[in-house]
């Protein structure tokens, strides 16, 4: 079958395309229109489509329109509930009306299209199937999702065996982890549906003195689901104004609901384990983004495998739906190849685009040892190869490169990027390095578990070290990503260090570049010293020198 998902109903809109199981194409609407996040997610969003992202997932592989079998849409209409106990009721009506017109939306988005193929797939069935059934040896084993919400859910508990998912328990609205994290994220001046990420790395900061009161607010139940009551955020400390400064009272809160979260998260995966017995456990959601309480779950949990969807956001339900339908055809689903996903440029295409700019480039004999060169005289690069990663994580194909060595480096890149001063950066490893310097689960490919940096290395690579003594680690390896993996050899050779920070491409407010003319008004735009685009290099003191 030859099937294209769609997320469009709430943020991160993106497509995706899976033939005969295995997964092709994915890529976030965000990269083509510039746009962070897509679209914010309101109810009067609800019928824009991510169509550039679905134009081009058809390009890669040469399908017209009407070429497809199916077309899945992550969210079905018919399970909203409304009314004046239903959830949002007030502007419920309109989003299930746009998701019902999706069919006709996507035939006019994508001429020759039969609105008659697209097919409703329950939102946290999609973002299930983006876990259970694209990680490695997909098909069995536990499932995890939780996020803000769904249609009228907020999570869902289930195994999959065989590729057939049984759902165990689903958690009805208003309860919500990810609508508690939220709330949060806006009273802390952040914004929702956004800066979820900036609260986690904030909680680093603080204490958890209120996690007594916000255990009588957040609740396990104990048979696979969790309340949440309303909460006065105003009466635990005082909100944050957008560009204020923050607090320590800030931090203690961010810390305190940051355990909360993680004490209910290992409440809930007891109780899943408890039913199956599974040595497996799978995850997917926003708060599957959740770094540190990944690392938890995997330190304390019950589960001796833990595997986290790498766009685990709402844009992975465009994957997980197209799965889930391919799956339903009788395709067996084939593991995800990784998260690079989306476009792809070749050598004629960027040097092209590097003649347009009129800047000088040049083609070194060894780009690897070239790059290391630079990163060892403690030079930031841009760093753009092969295709553009799918999800928020920059794992080595978009990224912003610079030595672990010197603590400065975290107040340089954060000012590169326009960011605030408390967020870390992160580290990519070798992997056969990896365990002598990091402590945590390995590998770690995707850049979503924190590890303990190990004594005798914080004061060398001090620039990853976050306040608390971890680093979210990415490792690398050469059967997987052999130029990352040679360039970590190179700046090995030179520095003695097997690390070297990595963080997106991209300015704050800004989507990830995707495409060369992205990571030419990066680098045009920001202090960076090198780009390195394919197999050229773009040198900052030669541009300025013409």
């Amino acid at each position: 079958m030859r099937v294209l998902g769609i997320n469009a109903i709430f943020h991160d809109p993106a497509a995706a395309l899976v033939i005969d199981g295995a997964v092709v194409a994915a890529a976030e609407e965000e990269r083509f229109s510039r746009r962070k996040h897509g679209k914010r997610p309101v109810p009067f969003a609800g019928w824009e489509l991510p169509e550039k992202a679905a134009r081009w997932c058809l390009e890669e592989a040469g399908l017209e329109p009407g070429d497809l079998d199916a077309v899945a849409y992550s969210y079905d209409p018919s399970l909203v509930e409304t009314g004046p106990d239903g959830h949002d009721a007030q502007w419920e009506g309109l989003r299930t009306l746009y998701a019902r017109r999706a069919p006709n939306f996507l035939a006019t988005a994508l001429p020759g299209l039969d609105p008659g193929i697209v097919r409703f797939v329950p939102h946290h069935v999609a973002h299930a199937a983006s876990a259970g059934l694209a990680a490695p040896a997909p098909g069995d084993g536990d499932v995890l999702v939780l996020d803000g919400r769904g249609e009228s859910h907020s999570h869902l508990a289930g195994t999959y065996e065989d590729g057939v998912l049984t759902t165990l328990h689903a958690q009805r609205l208003p309860h919500s982890l990810g609508l508690m994290y939220e709330d949060l994220t806006e009273h802390l001046g952040f914004l929702r549906s956004s800066d979820e990420y900036k609260v986690m790395a904030l909680a680093s900061y603080g204490e958890p003195r209120f996690l007594d009161e916000l255990r009588e607010h957040v609740t396990a139940t104990g048979d696979g689901g969790f309340t949440v009551a309303p909460i006065d955020w105003g009466s635990l400390t005082k909100a944050r104004a957008p560009d204020g400064e923050w607090t320590r009272d800030h931090a203690d809160l961010a810390a305190g609901v940051q355990a909360r979260l993680e004490e209910v998260l290992l409440d809930l995966a007891a109780w899943l384990h408890g039913r199956t017995g599974s040595r497996r456990l799978m995850l997917a959601g926003g708060v599957a983004l959740n770094c540190v309480a990944n690392s938890r779950l995997a330190e304390a949990g019950p589960y001796a495998d833990i595997w986290a969807q790498p766009a685990a956001g709402d844009a992975g339900t465009a994957l997980g739906a197209a799965l889930h339908v391919a799956r339903d055809g009788g395709d067996p689903p084939a593991a995800m190849p990784g998260a690079d996903l989306g476009r792809r440029w070749d050598d004629h295409e960027i040097a092209a685009r590097l003649d347009t700019a009129r800047i000088p480039y040049e083609r070194p004999r060894d780009l690897a040892a070239a790059v290391a060169d630079a990163l060892a005289r403690d030079e930031i690069v841009a760093w753009f190869q092969g295709r553009s990663e799918f999800g928020p994580r920059a794992l080595g194909h978009r990224s912003l490169l610079a030595h672990p060595g010197h603590a400065g480096n975290i107040e340089r890149l954060n000012d590169v990027k326009g960011r605030e001063q408390f967020r870390p950066i992160a580290p990519m490893v070798a992997l056969d390095h990896a365990a002598e310097v990091f402590d945590g689960p390995l590998p770690s490919p995707y850049m979503l578990f924190v590890h303990r940096v190990r004594p005798g290395w914080r004061e060398r690579i001090p620039a990853v070290v976050h306040v608390d003594g971890t680093a979210r680690v990415q490792t690398v390896a050469a059967a997987d990503e052999p130029l990352v993996a040679r360039l970590l050899a190179e700046f090995r050779e030179r520095t003695g260090l097997p690390v070297l920070v990595n963080t997106s491409l991209n300015t704050a407010g800004r989507p990830m570049a995707d495409d060369p003319r992205d990571a030419l008004e990066c680098f045009g735009s920001a202090p960076v010293d090198l780009l390195a685009i394919g197999p050229y290099v773009v040198r900052r003191r030669e541009v300025h020198a013409r």
